[in-house]
């Protein structure tokens, strides 16, 4: 492509509204164009590396064995009733009225795959199948930032594997977690898959794969020591060291503390009394209720935010007038085995010998509460949101939280959507009716030009990985109103190149060599050869690697052969 045919316009200044590096990139070297809060066009030359993702994409995926189709963006709205997601999905749901009815556009495509595929799938021997498209998305994001990081549409490759048993889900989910690991090797990211929360899609055992960047809105823990590698929202902390001795514990305390339900109120009004004791010493007392509506009670330290275990859920205003022993902001665990509450504690709790609590009274808290003497606890386990230095639950070790951005994630699915949708069954062997054990797989692909702009650039603009440059290898002619000969030169290279099937962009503009070479620099092709008139006159030609800066220089002879062989 010569640079004065590309429809492409360079900026000097980044967008206002551009936060991170890689929209500020992306914007000014003239890849994408917003078209509003969260949509964005793709240029020419954003396309292309487009275009270079969805090919490592297919080649991968065809090669675990992944059959191509194209589903509809259009879901008729019956389909998301089944699943329930039309209530669970709701806030970032968009939804269509026509004339043919209600639609919702597809934010993910698991209830349109299965009314899509399961008539080809009526018996065993159909199985096992994955099939993906790379297909466009819709979210109502409230928040749309960082550019093509959070959008309200974006491009999705997305597989799902259909088996007989949950050892054959197990197998295909193989298959395509080895496809993730080439596709992001190929991408030449850095990235760490960690064990991960299923959210919405649901499942047991999924993966995200995370990119570690100073923009991430997402964190992942990670052991230096054994490996362990889990996101925030599913890391376990282990079990503390020991328990401290309690042997000289002084006497429990009530202590009145009239309008103090909230951490800090509580710390204040304890303070003023003479009690030393601070957010990391009051015992965080949650009360949640179970799908019989069982009481249980959560300890956590008062500085730290509680996991919640899947199944369980926050009591309601008439929940605590159905158990009037529970007082909100006053709770504590001294006597609920008695009111038959299971209280469950984290690991830290074990790290400390007398605690300030709640004292099921209301306006009252106690201090020196100490476990086994004042209180008892049914089950020990990981029930605060992991931090930095918190032991690792493999090996003990402190765990770190590294930022990072999501790029992939892998889900076990399960019988969790056949199970909610007539059609997807087959007959298994003994001629019985079955569900499929599914899995399903999402990368976001307009999601991944910016990823890799966050890792590959510097202060002069984007420096892409050879596999998904938008070309390899840029001529740059400097002064060719000046320089006929090195244009014809340039010329009969860029011929030849293009013959050997070399992705070339010829800069022929006719304009100055210090804005060409920014322009080279902030769209950040792999390799420039830089041509004029004297160094062809020397019989070299200068050539710029633009991911590592190093400059060469190649005989003229040669130089076709070596843009070849390095394009």
């Amino acid at each position: 492509m010569r640079m004065t045919r590309l429809a492409l316009k360079t900026q000097r200044e980044a967008p206002a509204d551009a936060e991170a590096v890689s929209h500020q990139l992306l914007v000014r070297a003239g890849y994408i164009r917003r078209l509003a809060s969260g949509v964005y066009s793709f240029l020419p030359l954003g396309l292309r590396v487009m275009a270079k993702l969805n090919q490592i994409v297919r080649e991968e995926f065809d090669a675990a064995g992944a059959q191509e189709l194209l589903l509809p963006a259009l879901h008729p709205v019956e389909l998301w009733e089944q699943t329930g997601r039309l209530q669970t999905m709701s806030d970032v749901l968009m939804t269509v009225e026509a004339k043919g009815g209600t639609f919702v556009l597809g934010p993910t495509h698991e209830e349109a795959v299965i009314a899509t595929i399961s008539p080809d799938l009526e018996s065993y021997r159909d199985l096992p199948v994955t099939v993906y498209q790379i297909q466009t998305k819709f979210r109502d994001e409230a928040r749309p930032r960082f550019g093509l990081m959070r959008t309200r549409e974006f491009i999705m490759a997305d597989a799902y594997s259909f088996d007989a048993s949950a050892s054959g889900m197990k197998s295909s989910y193989s298959r395509m977690y080895q496809a993730y690991l080439n596709i992001f090797d190929r991408c030449g990211l850095p990235y760490v898959p960690v064990e991960a929360d299923s959210g919405a899609i649901g499942g047991d055992v999924n993966h995200e794969f995370m990119v570690p960047s100073p923009i991430g809105e997402d964190h992942f823990a990670q052991c230096p020591n054994c490996g362990y590698a889990a996101n925030i929202e599913a890391a376990k902390r282990g079990e503390a060291a020991g328990k401290p001795s309690d042997a000289n514990a002084p006497e429990m305390t009530m202590h009145s503390t009239p309008g103090s339900t909230t951490i800090s109120e509580v710390v204040e009004a304890l303070g003023s009394q003479g009690i030393e004791v601070d957010s990391s010493s009051l015992l965080k007392s949650l009360a949640f209720k179970d799908a019989n509506d069982d009481v249980t009670l959560i300890l956590v330290p008062g500085d730290r935010e509680v996991k919640v275990p899947k199944g369980l859920a926050p009591l309601t205003d008439n929940d605590f007038e159905s158990n009037s022993f529970l007082f909100k902001g006053y709770i504590g665990p001294m006597g609920m085995s008695d009111q038959g509450v299971r209280v469950l504690a984290d690991y830290s709790i074990l790290e400390r010998s007398a605690w300030s609590a709640g004292a099921n009274l209301v306006g009252h808290h106690v201090s020196n509460a100490v476990l086994g003497r004042d209180f008892e606890v049914d089950e020990f386990g990981s029930f605060v949101v992991v931090g930095d230095g918190d032991p690792c639950p493999n090996c003990g070790d402190a765990l770190s939280l590294v930022r990072s951005i999501e790029a992939g994630h892998t889900f076990e699915l399960g019988l969790s959507y056949s199970n909610k949708i007539s059609s997807a069954t087959f007959k298994a062997e003994d001629g019985t009716d079955q569900k499929y054990w599914m899995g399903c797989y999402g990368i976001g692909m307009s999601r991944l030009p910016a990823v890799i702009a966050e890792h590959f650039h510097d202060a002069d603009g984007l420096r892409w990985p050879k596999s998904v440059a938008p070309y390899q290898v840029e001529l740059l002619t400097i002064t060719p109103a000046r320089a006929p000969e090195a244009v014809a030169f340039t010329d009969d290279i860029y011929g030849q190149l293009r013959e050997r099937g070399v992705e070339v962009l010829y800069d022929d503009r006719d304009l100055t060599p210090g804005v060409k070479f920014a322009d080279a620099d902030l769209i950040g092709v792999p390799i420039i050869a830089i041509i004029g008139q004297r160094g062809i006159a020397n019989g070299v030609i200068e050539v710029k690697k633009r991911l590592t800066g190093e400059r060469i220089e190649v005989s003229v002879p040669d130089i076709v052969d070596y843009l070849s062989e390095s394009g």
